[in-house]
């Protein structure tokens, strides 16, 4: 019997996940990964401003909207399991128990590999804290004398997936992911986070202009494998091959 392949998202807001890794995930789902997304808060305060326009508008209908569209997108992409935390947001903080509840999720999903943020993003600091937890609780999840009998992870990949403004965040792709044929799957999942519908266009620019990237780093354009829509990530450990 082959071994269960998994992966694990970290994400900061409900809808992150969606614009900035919701081809990966649904492209791992249907190779048969189960793919886990934890949403450490719905981003209820900072990125729910549609909703916020609605007059008599309150924070627990906004959580509740987010909760909806988030669990509607995740069906879309083919999400094994979508954890919510509900930590609220701008500013997201984790206190050590919400850190150990993390914790035990690694360790039971024990991804192949994760996604998380980019390391800086000034314009939205819960992003880079968000990235910043997946790296301390993967580290805890690794240690031997944490919750000892549960299973220690191993040594999985952090992707960071692309922030809204890359020239400012210091993120640099060096893996460029071809989504084409689950776009529609990403295309529908975007559609279900009402709450931003302003990104709508935008990310779907971003995941054209990376399948130029990824045509021109496939071979060029006069060789390079055609895709029409791709993601791009950084690879924040070092990757080990016995051939390039």
């Amino acid at each position: 019997m082959s071994e269960k392949k998994t992966a694990l998202v970290i994400s900061a807001h409900a809808a992150d996940f969606v614009w900035r890794c919701g081809g990966a995930i649904a492209l791992h789902a249907d190779k048969g990964y189960e793919v886990t997304v934890v949403c450490l808060s719905f981003g209820e305060r900072g990125e729910s401003a549609k909703l916020w326009k609605d007059a008599g508008m309150t924070l627990d209908r906004v959580k509740a909207a987010r909760r909806a569209e988030s669990e509607k997108a995740a069906e879309a992409l083919g999400v094994h399991n979508l954890i919510s935390f509900d930590l609220g947001d701008y500013p997201l903080r984790l206190t050590d128990e919400d850190k150990f509840r993390l914790v035990d999720v690694i360790r039971d999903v024990q991804p192949s590999f994760m996604l998380s943020h980019s390391q800086f993003d000034p314009y939205n600091t819960d992003h880079m804290y968000a990235t910043q937890v997946a790296l301390e609780t993967r580290m805890i999840a690794q240690a031997w004398g944490h919750n000892p009998g549960q299973k220690v992870l191993g040594a999985p990949q952090l992707y960071l997936f692309e922030p809204h403004q890359t020239e400012q965040m210091g993120w640099k792709p060096d893996v460029f992911l071809d989504i084409t044929p689950v776009w529609e799957k990403k295309w529908a999942a975007i559609q279900c986070m009402e709450g931003q519908e302003h990104l709508w266009a935008y990310y779907k620019n971003v995941a054209e202009n990376r399948a130029n990237h990824f045509m021109r780093n496939s071979g060029g354009q006069s060789g390079g494998r055609k895709a029409k829509y791709a993601e791009g990530f950084q690879s924040f450990f070092p990757r080990t091959l016995d051939e390039l």
